[in-house]
């Protein structure tokens, strides 16, 4: 079923729902003959399936190819949140044509994602729009291969449709060039780990990082916090939220209430090297 979202007219699907297919005669003859097939209606060609990184929330940081292809398929298909709120869509919501179907996906952000069956409803619904011949374009915050919520529909459809992935600039990075901070120089190696990992093993891991960023702070950055205290990195440590976005904060990390970080926020430890 589909139905008018609010505001601009826009037709909207929600996953699950049963997708509309072109007619086909229910009533199979077992005899076949030339005539026959030739009144048959031919299978429509699959459709294409597209995974377009977005960029972490400036809408001019979306690429042109990235633009291309999203003013020009039939289907969108974006994440939202358990709480309702739409952060991919919202970021390119000034390109969405009124007449291009939308596809809704209530994914739930755990670390068990690969495993929910949310993403099994949302890549079957994607799935019958591909087989019906509409290319279908994924929104992805960021660089969908990189922590992405498009790697998990990729796994489930990449090996039955067409697929192409469409590189997006990582909130990592653009961390990086909104802090002013150059995060590695020469032979330095960078690790992106998530603020989700056990406590001994980012302690591990940030011990002998030449540089890193940590992703995902939310509920667990009291625990990165003490961590990076431990460590004596707290006065290299960067904090920043929404990077790019109207609503970004750089705050000193010493001043945040664990309380009041969200989801998108990250810290950012340079490198100490300095060359000239």
């Amino acid at each position: 079923m589909e139905q008018k979202a609010e505001g601009r007219g826009q037709k909207v699907e929600e996953v699950g729902e049963a997708v509309q297919h072109s007619t086909l005669n229910p009533q199979h003859s077992t005899l076949s003959s030339p005539t026959l097939d030739a009144r048959r209606p031919t299978p429509p060609p699959l459709g294409k399936l597209y995974g377009l990184g977005i960029g972490p929330g400036d809408p001019e940081l979306l690429t042109l190819k990235a633009h291309r292809i999203l003013t020009s398929v039939p289907v969108i298909a974006y994440p939202t949140m358990e709480s309702g709120k739409v952060l991919a869509r919202a970021i390119v919501a000034d390109f969405i044509r009124p007449e291009q179907l939308e596809v809704p996906m209530p994914l739930p952000f755990s670390v068990e994602r690969s495993s929910q069956p949310h993403y099994d409803a949302a890549a079957e619904t994607i799935a019958q729009h591909l087989a019906a011949g509409r290319n279908v374009a994924v929104l992805c915050e960021g660089e969908p291969m990189l922590y992405g919520s498009f790697m998990y529909i990729f796994n489930r459809l990449a090996g039955r449709f067409d697929t192409e992935v469409v590189p997006g600039i990582s909130s990592t990075f653009a961390s990086a060039a909104m802090l002013g901070a150059p995060l590695t120089y020469r032979n330095d190696v960078l690790s992106i780990m998530p603020a989700t990992l056990d406590e001994a093993t980012l302690r591990d891991r940030l011990a002998v990082a030449d540089a890193a960023i940590i992703i995902k702070l939310g509920r667990h950055f009291a625990k990165v916090r003490t961590i990076l205290d431990e460590l004596g990195l707290l006065s290299r440590a960067l904090y920043i939220e929404r990077a790019t976005m109207p609503n970004q904060q750089i705050r000193p990390i010493t001043d945040m209430n664990p309380a009041d970080v969200p989801y998108w926020a990250l810290i950012l430890i340079p490198s100490q090297t300095r060359p000239q």
